[in-house]
């Protein structure tokens, strides 16, 4: 398993958490502040099997298409040891 953080600006945030719900993703959203000039972003968690980690960046690809001279996303693959619901 694994566990896909996604740091985003507060106006990218919807897109992605409706691209996210659409493909069957589970997604948690935490508001953050972060950056140049302390921008409000959202910092998203998706806890994923290993399977599932190149379609949920595919979605955040398809999401968030780029833009010229400006990066809109950054990602973070963790390992997950332990997994737990109670």
């Amino acid at each position: 398993m694994k566990m896909i953080i996604i740091i985003v600006k507060d106006n990218d945030a919807d897109a992605l958490t409706q691209a996210f719900t659409a493909a069957s993703f589970r997604v948690t959203r935490v508001a953050s502040t972060g950056g140049f000039m302390r921008s409000g972003v959202v910092t998203m968690l998706l806890g994923v099997e290993d399977e599932q980690v190149d379609a949920a960046i595919e979605t955040v690809h398809t999401a968030l298409p780029p833009k010229v001279d400006q990066k809109r996303a950054t990602l973070f693959v963790v390992p997950v040891h332990h997994y737990e619901q109670i």
